[in-house]
């Protein structure tokens, strides 16, 4: 398997030099030449197998000739061994035809995990064959940092710098981040968005001489391992409902497009997908373009669901790619348009072509209150924040074939307590593995959303020893 940048200027590569790299070198993302697909029939033979084993049969093709089956079922069996379900990813049905996928069973009790556990483990597995060390940049716009810390702590061939705006996480968000105690891990709190957060992790990637002087790597969506990891569990959960003879959509909160799109991945792969529901907050670029063809960029609002208050959704530009049919110049054309002017505007074929897959729905604050609400006292069930606009955009848009529709659970409702308790009159208990980090010392920096000062500040602390 080799793989492109969608801006067309870039190497081809393998898959453990992207896995390496993260973002490509003229500033595109990286995607298969090609996508793999299963027919019908392989997909109904992965029935009854476990998530482990499905997870291996769906990845398998995008490290063909890197790594072999051995190797990678081990990765896979000790990236998932901590996961605190034995499904890995539960299917809870909240009405007729409507499912939730709990996404939270992992370390850090959100959907991060299932990529990041992966991640971390490939990263060392190629490092360490290699000899190589890399400095891993990310920002985070609350669950991403606290999953890519858990994966690479105390990794003796890798420094984490992660970037998150201050005051626009959960106080729950920011300690699982800021309380670890690890000689290789390094929280910056930037005085901006998470979009400046973004945007100063794409400009360090940007120039070349740092980017080479300190072997730069990515843990945001925009490394491919990100998607390729998140396809998995659509597999799993469609099979569970009774693909690929039924057809499913899917509803999913989203805020960078990453989750979103490996559903996309998913079905190009063959796998019985109606549609694909982008759920948003009240930061609904994402939204707007679905039904109106309208990608403009407002100021970004802070909301109850923090992760996904962003207004630049990187992973966008996959999408964009494979709707232009791999034509690059296009990408370039539209990234240019939407840096200069803060707007971008497809051809309305390539509109309606997206419409075959996506719809959205958006929901603000009060809203989601409604929703968490309505969910307890419904099914006794309680949802975080995001998760509720996607049972929102789910029941919206519900399958007009009654085919299911599953909302997917992305973090768990103990790390947004304030919101819940506003919603249902009490607090979601924090699990046991995570009580100690409401009392533990935080270690992290606060600096302006300036690029020189945050370059500076990773050029110093860099290539520390992995304790």
């Amino acid at each position: 398997m080799k793989y492109i940048s969608t801006r067309g200027k870039a190497p081809v590569l393998g898959f453990e030099d992207v896995m390496l790299s993260g973002l490509a070198v003229d500033g595109g993302l990286y995607v298969p030449q090609e996508w793999p697909s299963f027919t019908t029939k392989q997909i109904s033979e992965m029935q009854g197998s476990s998530y482990n084993e499905i997870a291996e049969k769906v990845t398998m093709p995008f490290v063909d000739g890197e790594l072999d089956n051995v190797t990678l079922r081990k990765l896979i069996e000790d990236s998932y061994s901590r996961f605190g379900h034995p499904d890995k990813a539960p299917l809870i049905q909240i009405e007729k035809n409507m499912w939730v996928l709990e996404l939270f069973h992992g370390p850090t009790l959100a959907f991060k995990d299932f990529a990041l556990q992966l991640l971390g483990n490939l990263f060392e597995e190629v490092l360490k064959r290699r000899e190589q060390r890399i400095t891993i940049v990310g920002a985070t716009s609350g669950d991403t940092g606290s999953a890519a810390i858990e994966a690479c702590k105390f990794r003796d061939n890798i420094d984490i710098f992660i970037l998150h705006p201050e005051g626009r996480t959960s106080e729950i968000q920011r300690r699982q981040m800021t309380t670890v105690d690890a000689k290789n891990v390094h929280n910056i709190s930037i005085q901006g968005s998470f979009d400046d957060c973004q945007d100063l992790v794409k400009l360090m990637f940007g120039d070349m001489d740092f980017r080479n002087n300190h072997n730069l790597s990515a843990v945001n969506s925009i490394n491919w391992v990100r998607i390729m990891a998140q396809v998995v569990y659509y597999f799993t959960s469609a099979l569970a409902l009774g693909a690929p003879d039924k057809k499913i959509s899917y509803a999913v909160p989203t805020g960078n497009f990453g989750d979103v799109f490996a559903g996309y991945v998913a079905k190009k792969m063959g796998l019985s997908i109606e549609r694909l529901i982008v759920a948003t907050n009240a930061n609904d670029i994402l939204s707007r373009f679905f039904e109106r063809n309208d990608m403009s960029v407002r100021p970004v609002v802070s909301t109850l669901s923090p992760s996904m208050d962003i207004q630049v959704s990187s992973n966008f530009e996959r999408l964009v790619f494979d709707l232009a049919q791999n034509d690059s110049g296009v990408v370039r054309r539209a990234i240019k348009s939407f840096r200069d002017t803060g707007h971008m505007e497809l051809p309305f074929g390539m509109l309606e072509s997206a419409r075959q897959t996506f719809a959205a729905a958006r929901l603000e604050d009060e809203g989601i209150l409604a929703v968490i609400r309505s969910l307890w006292k419904s099914c006794n069930v309680v949802v975080d924040p995001h998760t509720a606009t996607g049972i929102h955009a789910a029941k919206e848009k519900l399958s007009q074939h009654g085919n299911p529709v599953v909302a997917l659970a992305t973090a768990h409702p103990a790390k947004f307590p304030d919101s819940v308790a506003a919603a249902i009159g009490h607090s979601p208990r924090l699990p046991d593995k995570l009580s100690h980090i409401m009392s533990a010392d935080e270690q992290y920096v606060v600096l302006p959303a300036d690029i020189e000062t945050v370059k500076q500040y990773v050029a110093t602390h860099a290539n520390s020893v992995g304790s």
